[in-house]
């Protein structure tokens, strides 16, 4: 990115841990602000510009509400962290009245026919994002600490708004876990004889934190890439986790094979483990801890997918017919 300001933008969130999605998000959000406004410079713009920014992609652009709330989040913290203007927080715009799609759910049938269709190098990936709810990148960010075996639970750390959780897990994968660390100790083992081997990567505060913790065992990725690579921010030889395409792109082979015909992503596999809990008598309020949602209304979706008819009531006519 040439602009001098969107790379002190991107230095800035990746300073405060910021998740990458997230930064190239905002930055392109911010840039689109800019854009919009002739190229202006933001600290010579306001409230005002923002709510017509805001308005602009409801009736020029007809974007659904999740997108307009994303933009509305990159410029309050444009003004807030990066120019040092707040922006009112009673902002007049035109607000995306676009319906909000359900959640895409497999049935139980069919996320077994899904995962028996798995390439073996990727299955426990996906078994473990259906059976623990996890999103792609919490599952393949996943230390080889991070596996609880006495309590049968997983911890996960710096999701999603950079909190942490403890969710449940499968007993009947613990011998595949078991056999998963199994194997990157034996990578280990091998890496830590390279004079240039760095380690993996870990966020600065934990760095220094645990020195030369990056060489632990307890901290190697349970997934790792298959060879070592540099990383573009430091230059050093690292072993990063396998790469997220590697195993979006298994996933949609088993789709293909299982027969499945419904728009089915990693994400489906969270959004079936919610409604399978629902549906098995978990309350809302456990979903949500497990899913790590900050507002139960996120969660509520899901109730949703499984009502019966409007509100949940049941037609008279199914008791005649």
């Amino acid at each position: 990115m040439k602009s001098p300001f969107l790379n002190y933008i991107r230095e800035f969130m990746q300073a405060r841990h910021y998740a990458k999605k997230t930064i190239e998000a905002y930055l392109s959000w911010i840039l689109q602000y800019i854009v919009y406004h002739n190229k202006r410079h933001p600290s010579e713009m306001g409230t005002r510009e923002v709510e017509e920014f805001l308005s602009h992609l409801v009736t020029d652009r007809n974007l659904a509400m999740r997108s307009q709330n994303q933009a509305l989040n990159a410029l309050v913290f444009l003004y807030k962290h990066v120019i040092h203007k707040p922006i009112d927080v009673n902002m007049r715009f035109k607000k995306s009245n676009k319906n909000k799609k359900l959640p895409t759910v497999l049935t139980v049938k069919e996320v077994a026919s899904l995962l028996s269709n798995m390439p073996p190098h990727f299955l426990l990936p996906a078994q473990l994002m259906y059976g623990s709810g996890l999103r792609l990148m919490e599952c393949l960010r996943l230390r080889y600490h991070d596996i609880d075996f006495d309590y049968g639970a997983l911890r996960i750390w710096r999701a999603k708004g950079n909190k942490n959780r403890v969710v449940t897990l499968a007993r009947e994968l613990l011998p595949s876990l078991k056999l998963q660390q199994e194997q990157v100790e034996k990578i280990w083992r091998q890496d830590v004889k390279h004079d240039d081997y760095a380690g993996v990567w870990l966020p600065d505060a934990l760095e220094k934190k645990y020195p030369n913790s990056n060489k632990a065992l307890n901290w190697q990725y349970l997934f790792p890439s298959v060879r070592l690579s540099i990383d573009h921010q430091s230059n050093l030889t690292r072993r990063h986790h396998i790469n997220e395409t590697s195993v979006q792109k298994a996933l949609k082979v088993a789709v293909n094979k299982a027969g499945i015909t419904k728009s089915v992503s990693c994400h489906t596999l969270r959004h079936s483990f919610a409604t399978h809990l629902l549906e098995s008598g978990a309350d809302i309020r456990t979903v949500q801890e497990q899913l790590g949602h900050t507002d139960i209304k996120t969660t509520q979706i899901y109730t949703h997918v499984i009502n019966r008819g409007a509100s949940g009531v049941k037609s008279p006519l199914s008791n005649i017919l």
